[in-house]
């Protein structure tokens, strides 16, 4: 590593809900640390990814989607989204190609223009467009915003993710190696692995559970055999929504362990016993004590 020349800085990866930003940031550091899921503001927490190459170290800060709060935990997912504006070397303001510049669009927009910190659009999905559509979407946001660099991807198809770098790369200063070069996150393994089984009910429930949902991790230990031992609870907020999570007979709850064990195994690298657990915890969306007490403080 040339010390002299090497380059170090935090960038936070902000936009509306659904357009990809943890996607993007799992396939920049190659392996699954944030959640992704169709349903909107699948993110809860700052979460951080760490990409580290023999000239620079980049560490990205997956945020909430910004939005209008519903309940006190979209209050603190807004205050996490719109706090990392602040601190940071990069934004990185992720777009949807596919749709059109909305009311969270314009928002952010507004926000973006009280903070001085240089802003990357990444225009995402490009593969889902025709190259005159795509232009004539990146020109409208240009109109509205001066960009620092504006980049089409597709985080899907790791698009483009050499020219995001690149770009990103100009504007961080001289700094240190922060973490070590096999660390990709900064975030406690329990914390990842609830958020791999919260994952897993977000895909296999209706409509009316995702944002119900609260994963606490018991208990992981090392059995004789090394093998690991986790056990989780699902909350929910209602009796009628534990049924929906556990299923008849009990089939939806295996398969969210299934899924899950498979992605817990893969980001531990040991065979994984997974117990999972469905209880009612009634409005703890909406009970400051209980968000505090699970770090959405």
């Amino acid at each position: 590593m040339d010390k002299e020349n090497y380059k170090s800085g935090f960038v936070a990866v902000i936009g509306r809900p659904n357009v990809g930003k943890s996607t993007l940031m799992n396939n920049l550091i190659g392996q699954k640390i944030a959640i992704m899921s169709d349903k909107p503001q699948t993110t809860r927490n700052k979460i951080m990814g760490v990409l580290t190459q023999a000239d620079a170290q980049i560490l990205f800060i997956d945020t909430p989607g910004i939005h209008k709060p519903k309940h006190k935990l979209g209050e603190y997912m807004l205050k996490e989204a719109e706090g990392s504006l602040r601190d940071v070397d990069v934004i990185l303001f992720v777009v949807d190609v596919t749709a059109a510049i909305g009311p969270g669009e314009r928002y952010i927009l507004e926000q973006l223009a009280n903070v001085r910190t240089p802003v990357i659009l990444a225009v995402n999905k490009i593969d889902r467009i025709d190259k005159p559509k795509l232009f004539a979407i990146i020109e409208k946001y240009t109109s509205q915003f001066q960009f620092a660099a504006v980049v089409p991807i597709s985080a899907l198809d790791h698009t483009n993710f050499a020219g995001l770098i690149g770009e990103i790369k100009t504007f961080l200063e001289p700094g240190p190696q922060y973490y070590p070069e096999d660390m990709i996150t900064d975030q406690p393994e329990r914390l990842v692995i609830a958020e791999l089984i919260r994952e897993k009910v977000l895909h296999l429930t209706k409509e009316e559970i995702p944002h119900a949902i609260l994963v606490d991790i018991e208990e992981i230990a090392t059995r004789a055999n090394d093998d690991l031992y986790v056990r989780a609870v699902i909350y929910v907020e209602r009796d009628s929504q534990k049924g929906i999570v556990i299923g008849a007979g009990g089939h939806l709850l295996k398969d969210i362990g299934r899924f899950a064990r498979a992605d817990i195994e893969n980001l531990l690298g040991s065979k994984v016993y997974l117990d999972l657990w469905v209880k009612v915890k009634k409005d703890w969306r909406n009970r400051a004590n209980v968000l505090k007490s699970y770090g959405f403080d």
